[in-house]
């Protein structure tokens, strides 16, 4: 085994083990941690040229956000939740048409408003964290 491949081997393990050990709450952390990588991950893409990594980005932040969309609790969090999931299809639809369009801007107001739900994420405070357990 080189090291590539067992630094890839690594890498995956490592990133089971913290799924498997994280709470509800940490779990949607890693949800929107891994949609904003994806999104700047497309943006630096797409301002190089680079079409097929910047697809592919857009693909993975697509179906995280849709991960998350289908995370809500549409019973226990109400309005929050229908609204939540009306913003994931309004990102989804930006960062398609950014795809096909090529245009970065949507990918910065994506990106905005990805960082906008996960600043409020992380401001529940950690007694809540439990309740969704």
């Amino acid at each position: 085994m080189n090291a590539r491949t067992a630094l890839g081997a690594y890498k995956v393990t490592k990133n089971q083990s913290a799924i498997d050990d994280a709470s509800p709450h940490q779990l949607i952390t890693m949800l929107l941690d891994g949609a904003l990588e994806r999104v700047a991950t497309a943006s630096g893409a797409m301002s190089r040229g680079e079409i097929a990594v910047s697809g592919e980005s857009i693909g993975k932040a697509i179906g995280i956000i849709d991960s998350l969309r289908v995370s809500l609790d549409r019973e226990q969090g109400g309005q929050i939740a229908d609204n939540l999931s009306a913003l994931y299809d309004y990102m989804t639809r930006r960062l398609l048409e950014a795809n096909a369009t090529r245009d970065a801007d949507m990918l910065v107001e994506v990106a905005g408003l990805l960082r906008e739900i996960k600043v409020a994420w992380d401001q529940v405070p950690a007694d809540l964290h439990r309740a969704s357990e």
